[in-house]
């Protein structure tokens, strides 16, 4: 049975917001005790790391989710899980693992929630700068208690994109991107976290985030965040971004048109 009523919603909200903070200021307390050299990180792939903070994140996440919504299914990056029919949770520890092994400041917390075929709830905790940004659909999009609203700029002479790069494509394809950037004058950036990008997105930070394929707990909560604080989206249907992943692209509407036609398309590798 899915969870639908005001009262179910709101309590998830609440208890997931307080739950990013708690576990992404425990990662960060874990990166300044540790260092990098005792973080115990292993690689998954070429460039595809998780470390020990990674692990323990998830454990917490899903622990204490199970503990006060035990009907409640669970996907997450590191330890997989199924939808199921009813509400369910889609978490990633540390969305830009490889940025907080280095220290690097461009990583965060990612929780969404589904529910009949949408995302309900987005929650994102920038934890190097212990900011919580969260969305409820229908509801607006926030950083911790301060409204968020993407960016007005329609000029794409004075905008400013994150472009991030999955080795799910071709590099042809990432380098004709960045050669359509670059012919139209548009500036941009890569950081290595793809909810922190999107939600620099939501705050009116940087104008568009595209990236040819990023899996549903990369995106799925901050997707929502932009969405709610007025930016335009282009995520595949539901129960394939769950599945498969894919293209995901958020930008202010100004831009969006444009750019949408500007981004060449993407073409998977074989990996």
């Amino acid at each position: 049975m899915s969870v639908t009523s005001e009262k179910d919603l709101q309590k998830r909200y609440d208890f997931a917001r307080d739950l990013a903070r708690r576990v992404g200021l425990d990662a960060l307390r874990y990166w300044k005790q540790q260092g990098v050299e005792g973080l115990g990180t292993q690689s998954k792939g070429l460039q595809d790391f998780v470390t020990k903070a990674d692990k323990a994140a998830e454990d917490t996440i899903r622990s204490e989710l199970n503990q006060m919504f035990p009907a409640d299914g669970f996907i997450g990056e590191e330890t997989g899980g199924l939808p199921g029919s009813a509400g369910y949770w889609v978490v990633d520890p540390i969305d830009g693992t490889a940025n907080y092994m280095r220290g690097l400041r461009h990583w965060g917390i990612s929780i969404a929630y589904v529910c009949d075929g949408k995302t309900q709830l987005g929650i994102v905790h920038d934890a190097p700068t212990d900011r919580v940004y969260h969305a409820r659909v229908d509801h607006g999009a926030f950083c911790d208690e301060q409204p968020i609203r993407v960016s007005s700029t329609d000029d794409p002479h004075t905008a400013t994109g994150i472009l991030g790069m999955s080795r799910r494509i071709l590099i042809d394809s990432y380098l004709n991107q960045i050669r359509a950037l670059y012919d139209a004058g548009i500036e941009y950036r890569r950081i290595g976290s793809a909810a922190i990008g999107i939600i620099r997105v939501a705050e009116g930070v940087a104008d568009f985030y595209y990236e040819g394929h990023l899996n549903c707990w990369d995106a799925l909560a901050a997707v929502l965040i932009a969405q709610e604080a007025g930016g335009t989206a282009v995520v595949p249907p539901m129960n394939r971004f769950i599945a498969d992943g894919g293209e995901v692209f958020c930008s202010t509407p100004a831009l969006s048109g444009q750019l949408i036609g500007l981004l060449p398309p993407t073409t998977s590798a074989s990996i």
